[in-house]
């Protein structure tokens, strides 16, 4: 069946920032005001518009599988096995490359990231666009920064606390503080969509999304889209979870 974007649930990771939370359990199956965090993701993927999911498995997959066969999604769920070998978030998305096939875009999701971004409207925003890939950024403060030109393209990342930097092209004997090297740093929100074919040749070995598309902006139309939602959480750790589950019940 032909979908105009496949929404993909990055759900494979270790979940090591939990701790105690995922020693029986992966991540995606941890509760969110009793709730699964995989089950939060699933059902607004499907409340906007996304009826093509793919979830990669590794730490407990077979807990995830069994998940999605005991519930009557509104969705097409296709599973993308890493159990195996654990692909990282990019060797991830190219593994998975060939499930993409009837689809014109991918939107990818971490199964941690809880927010009320309207990401069907996105899709058809992305899809008009003719841009290769968007990456849903914010302005808050993080250790790891994505840096854009002035035409909101990526050129490089950075890990601050660890003034270690990557560059999309090579500026050796540019100083970073010069004129002749703009750029605006920005956190990703842990949500992004390409073209259906963009990680299509890559070799399926662990590696990095970042490092991915570092690599495909050198040809491609890589573009920061900033968001505002009303809220975004990145559940990664049981502080995160805990404000989450605050918020949400004052809704």
């Amino acid at each position: 069946m032909k979908h105009d974007t496949t929404a993909m649930i990055l759900a494979a990771g270790l979940g090591t920032r939990l701790k105690a939370l995922t020693q029986d359990k992966p991540k995606a199956l941890v509760p969110l005001n009793g709730k699964p965090l995989l089950q939060h993701c699933i059902e607004n993927l499907i409340a906007n518009g996304f009826h093509h999911i793919v979830i990669n498995v590794h730490h407990f997959g077979e807990q995830i599988i069994d998940f999605v066969k005991l519930h009557q999604f509104d969705a097409n769920i296709e599973i993308s096995d890493e159990r195996s070998l654990l692909m990282d978030t990019g060797g991830g998305i190219v593994k998975a490359t060939p499930l993409f096939k009837d689809s014109k875009a991918v939107l990818v999701h971490n199964v941690d990231i809880i927010s009320n971004v309207n990401l069907g409207e996105m899709s058809q925003q992305f899809l008009a666009s003719g841009d290769d890939a968007w990456m849903l950024t914010q302005d808050r403060e993080t250790n790891r920064k994505l840096l854009f030109d002035d035409e909101n393209q990526l050129v490089g990342w950075t890990n601050k606390s660890e003034e270690r930097f990557k560059w999309v092209h090579d500026v050796s004997g540019v100083s970073t503080g010069s004129t002749t090297l703009n750029y605006k740093e920005m956190a990703f929100s842990g949500l992004h969509f390409f073209r259906s074919d963009l990680f299509a040749g890559f070799e399926e070995t662990p590696q990095s999304v970042i490092d991915l598309y570092l690599n495909l902006a050198k040809n491609n139309r890589i573009i920061s889209k900033p968001i505002q939602p009303d809220y975004w959480f990145d559940l990664g750790k049981p502080e995160q979870l805990q404000a989450a589950e605050a918020y949400l019940n004052t809704l």
